[in-house]
């Protein structure tokens, strides 16, 4: 039996929410994906999943993004949702796809996997037979363009942590503590602000990366920008208000077009993962607003950069 999505969200783009390539940021995306969660859980029966009344909530695990075209300051949006799949034991996939409302266009597609978990303590545990019957009008399939594309294959675990970041040399982004404005109803940091502090840790690694791809460029390496086209997230075991954290990066391959960078939030205390992250990364001309394919001299300056062995 197939379903039809619903909508679970609908906006626009904020001035604030805009980036120096003049277009929304990636953690805004993460962040109507996961407001739009809500209306989802409502749907499956769970109405209270994301307040503190609730006892149950719908807890991401993981999440494949696709950024497919641009949103820029004004631009009306809206999200629609369905299940990918859905497993009676505890899990789903979430398939959220955030469209341009004038256009139809889709701006972005998102893969999420869910646990029906407890308010209390985060322990999944089996669907309800109200969410059972409910899930089955909410069934959809998955298009192509919610597909991976570019990212290497899913490793079998997550190999995030202290030790390894060490060994590996990979560059420290971000460094800070977990406060309350970023933590949910829950008391657990928000999945956005995973998203934010990759961002914001970008230019340690933004900037060796740009100078290499000018090598054999005319003009100077300010005009090379990137852009994210497709994520994926895994929440491992988000922190707590207070718990302190790194973000570790590290370039793990290079193409003429594109970058794959893997980023790891680590528990500076323990040295295990709160969170690991792997983006494919266009190279782009700011100034033609095009992708750009490096010279062979830059391309042998990223390879260089590239770290033998780096995963999620």
């Amino acid at each position: 039996m197939s379903g039809a999505p619903i909508e679970v969200w609908r906006g626009g783009v904020n001035a604030w929410d805009c980036d120096v390539m003049g277009h929304m940021n990636v953690r805004f995306y993460v962040a109507r994906a996961i407001e739009g969660l809500a209306e989802v859980a409502a749907a499956l029966g769970m109405p209270d999943a994301f307040s503190p009344r609730g006892g149950a909530t719908l807890k991401p695990l993981e999440q494949h993004i696709r950024f497919l075209k641009e949103a820029r300051v004004d631009a009306p949006l809206h999200m629609t949702a369905g299940l990918a799949s859905f497993d009676p034991a505890g899990e789903a996939v979430v398939l959220q796809t955030l469209i341009h409302s004038r256009s139809g266009e889709t701006a972005a597609t998102f893969r999420t996997r869910v646990a029906h978990a407890s308010t209390r303590d985060g322990r999944s545990f089996p669907w309800p037979e109200r969410s059972l019957k409910l899930a089955e009008a909410l069934r959809v399939a998955v298009p192509p363009e919610a597909m991976e594309r570019g990212l290497m294959a899913r490793p079998e675990r997550w190999s995030a942590s202290m030790s390894d970041a060490d060994r590996l040399g990979l560059t420290v982004g971000a460094r800070g503590a977990v406060s309350l404005a970023d933590c949910d109803v829950f008391g657990r940091m928000r999945p956005e602000l995973v998203m934010g502090r990759i961002v914001d840790a970008m230019p340690y690694l933004a900037t060796p990366i740009k100078q290499a791809a000018a090598a054999g460029q005319s003009g100077s390496s300010d005009r090379i920008g990137g852009v994210s086209i497709e994520f994926r997230l895994a929440y491992i075991d988000l922190p707590a208000v207070g718990d302190r954290l790194v973000l570790r990066s590290g370039l793990a391959a290079s193409g003429p077009k594109v970058q794959t960078l893997v980023h790891w939030l680590i528990d500076p205390l323990t040295g295990q993962a709160y969170a690991s992250a792997e983006m494919v990364m266009v190279n782009f001309d700011l100034e033609a607003r095009k992708a750009l394919a490096v010279a062979p001299e830059g391309l042998t300056a990223l390879q260089a950069l590239v770290i033998p062995g780096l995963t999620m």
